[in-house]
């Protein structure tokens, strides 16, 4: 049986896999979720003995299965290939009593890599499935990484352009020179005088604007998004969560069919979702471990069941999980809603209105998978410390979020499940806060300075996505103002 997908806020909304990569947001402004979870149906031994690729084609065919095989295998092999610097793609690595899953070994090494290297080859080839003429525009908000993952992915990719708003002061200053300069003729690049959220919302404005839709469609232009609010983010990150489960079974460190618990360093919810996705296609995870900074809408919401955005915005060393806008929590909110799109649809109208939400006692008995906890930025320096001086491995500042708050987990439940922590980017993308915690000396070094000594202390080599930034000419340069986002759009696309 056919997967559907529809709409988090109308249920009558039914389309293919293929349709909801296209759209990447519903017309309502809902999001796409599959009408079912299809359990995994490969036994946990089969896969142990597979290669990361044939764990993609087997997890990604069960939810979208209006690709063909030869489609989504050429769309997995293009993407999972010479870009990454190891054949394993997401490795695991043992160190203080956890599994750090590394999913910075793509081109611009972050986590973003894993989903973004192939939304691209899916979203032409949904395209081409759905007789789509129009050139596809993918407009995106970045906190840091998905901005810098999209734009590798779709520079000069044929019949796309890509446009992301990232906030002025709101990403390290290695994130925003690899975004500024990006290569390709389709590529653009905007910084906000704004936060992450200012430039979320303003993106998803402009989808919701009918009168420029249409202006665009007589242009031959038509939206899509990189953000993970599209489904096609979503699904590839489903993967990873399998293949660390494959891996551990492979290393002998578990025995099929035994629990694991997964440690996510949590912004947008993406990630996180993919691990709840995964335990409820039959992967034996046990507890959701979701992991804020101080920016902890998400640990509220876990603790009370109140979502309030209606606080100060907070800038710290992680600022990929800098939001407070988690719009992914929706998926999971319609399904702990029963499906009900009727029902999520006045929550989010409530958020929207007042800037929160409460779920119902019901609602709340449905989070039990999960548990939640936040790092302060003394936590998060202490651990990076901590676990460089006793192990010799260098983990960035979201992942030691992450490694925070499974001791604090521990702590609290005396819970010994092994578990795999999400380390979703790699030092060197925030070179500063991760040496400056590993000792204030640091701090006096230029930031390529700082490049070279963790190389030397990590003896990890530097990657070539900050090798070839070192002196690479800025090729953008555009600012707005918030409310100056749409014109912008209209501007590069010569709309006016």
């Amino acid at each position: 049986m056919s997967i559907l997908y529809s709409s988090t806020r109308d249920a009558s909304v039914k389309v293919k896999a293929s349709e909801a990569i296209l759209k990447g947001l519903a017309a309502d402004g809902g999001l796409f979720v599959p009408d079912s979870l299809p359990k995994i149906d490969k036994t946990l031994e089969e896969f142990s003995k597979m290669s990361y690729r044939e764990v993609a084609y087997e997890v990604m065919k069960l939810l979208l299965d209006d690709f063909t095989e030869d489609e989504l295998k050429h769309c997995i092999n293009s993407a999972y290939d010479s870009k990454f610097d190891t054949d394993k793609m997401a490795p695991l690595v043992k160190a203080d009593g956890a599994y750090f899953l590394e999913l910075f070994h793509g081109k611009t090494i972050a986590f973003k890599d894993m989903a973004l290297s192939i939304l691209p080859h899916l979203l032409t080839t949904a395209a081409k499935k759905n007789n789509v003429k129009n050139d596809i525009v993918i407009l995106t908000a970045t906190s840091g990484d998905t901005g810098k993952a999209a734009l590798a992915g779709f520079a000069d990719v044929p019949g796309t352009k890509i446009i992301v708003f990232y906030p002025k002061d709101g990403v390290s200053p290695i994130q925003e020179k690899q975004m500024v300069t990006q290569k390709g003729n389709n590529t653009y690049v905007v910084a906000i005088k704004g936060n992450f959220d200012d430039a979320q919302t303003g993106v998803k404005k402009i989808f919701a604007d009918k009168e420029l839709e249409k202006r665009m469609d007589a242009a031959g232009f038509q939206f899509s998004s990189a953000n993970s609010i599209n489904i096609g983010r979503l699904v590839p990150q489903i993967v990873y969560y399998v293949y660390a489960y494959a891996q551990l079974l492979a290393n002998g460190e578990i025995k099929a069919g035994d629990k694991i618990n997964a440690v996510v360093p949590t912004g947008n919810f993406g990630n996180i979702l993919a691990a709840y996705y995964a335990k409820n296609m039959g992967l034996p995870i046990n507890k959701l471990i979701c992991a804020s900074n101080e920016n902890k809408v998400l640990f509220d919401f876990f603790k009370t069941g109140e979502y309030d955005k209606n606080r100060d915005f907070i800038l710290t060393t992680s600022p990929s999980m800098d939001i407070l806008i988690s719009s992914n929590l929706e998926r999971l909110i319609y399904r702990i809603a029963g499906n009900d799109a009727a029902k999520n649809a006045n929550l989010m109208k409530e958020l929207r209105e007042t800037g929160k939400y409460t779920i119902t006692e019901d609602m709340k008995n449905e989070l039990k998978d999960f548990y939640g906890n936040y790092a302060s930025e003394n936590e998060d320096a202490a651990t990076i410390k901590k676990i460089y001086e006793e192990t010799g491995y260098v983990i960035d500042t979201h992942t030691a979020v992450a490694a925070t708050v499974y001791e604090k987990y521990k702590k609290e439940t005396g819970d010994e499940t092994k578990s795999v922590i999400a380390s979703t980017a790699s030092p060197y993308k925030f070179t500063r806060s991760v040496m400056n915690a590993i000792d204030k000396k640091y701090d006096a070094l230029s930031d390529f300075e700082l490049v070279d000594e963790l190389e030397k202390i990590s003896k990890v080599k530097v990657p070539q996505a900050i090798e070839e930034i070192r002196t690479a000419p800025v090729v953008h340069d555009t600012v707005c103002e918030v409310n100056e986002m749409s014109i912008t759009v209209q501007n590069i696309l010569s709309l006016n």
